[in-house]
């Protein structure tokens, strides 16, 4: 009853205005997918490996295929567009 009557008091701008602007994170495309690529790999080293040095070395390798068939796909992405 109580956190009713405080969400009726408040407007929808007090309510956007009090979150600070550090939530909102812009990424572009490229750090994105590399964000996603390093967690991705991680998961793949960890996943299909035993050896501690196995899990290191299989997810950096899996990090660079990521990394590398990304600028692969957007350098044949641009001259596609062309």
């Amino acid at each position: 009853m109580m956190l009713t009557t405080l969400l009726n008091t408040m407007t929808l701008r007090s309510l956007t205005t009090s979150v600070p602007m550090l939530l909102a994170l812009q990424l572009s495309h490229f750090s994105a997918a590399a964000i996603f690529a390093l967690f991705a790999s991680i998961v793949f080293g960890i996943s299909f490996r035993s050896d501690p040095r196995d899990m290191v070395r299989h997810g950096a390798y899996c990090f660079a295929m990521f990394l590398g068939l990304m600028m692969l796909a957007a350098w044949v992405m641009r001259f596609l567009h062309r």
